[in-house]
């Protein structure tokens, strides 16, 4: 279960770790106070829009949470995984749900959080998020 939750001993070099902190304070924190706050709360047409989806309301509530503290979490590197894991469905849901039909380019923010959160569903945090002090 503390695999799961936070990651392995890596192994990975400094840069690389280095690169994966500066990737996870910028997505987590853009999409947290980009995305997630803008939706608090749920707005009238958000929720109708989660419902129009054939899904029930609470879950526009569970979009904000997933954007915001999932956002937030992914910063810190603490959860990484499950917070990431998040995320990742948040955006699925956004690329194949609300942007199927429409261009590339509104789909490809969805893209490229997702991607960058299943980075961190399958990495983990690298060594200089909480989960690595959490390891040891």
């Amino acid at each position: 279960m503390k695999q799961l939750l936070f990651g392995g001993a890596g192994g990975a070099s400094a840069a690389t770790d280095l690169g994966l902190l500066v990737m996870r304070l910028i997505a987590g924190l853009g999409i947290a106070f980009g995305h997630g706050i803008m939706k608090l709360p749920p707005s009238e047409g958000f929720v109708k829009g989660v419902v129009g989806m054939g899904m029930p309301a609470f879950m526009a509530w569970g979009a904000t949470f997933a954007e915001l503290g999932g956002g937030i979490l992914l910063a810190l590197g603490l959860f990484t995984r499950p917070a990431a894991a998040l995320i990742l469905f948040t955006m699925c849901v956004a690329l194949f749900g609300v942007h199927a039909q429409q261009p590339f380019a509104r789909q490809e923010l969805a893209l490229l959080y997702g991607i960058i959160s299943l980075l961190f569903v399958l990495g983990g945090s690298g060594r200089f998020g909480v989960d690595s002090l959490i390891r040891k």
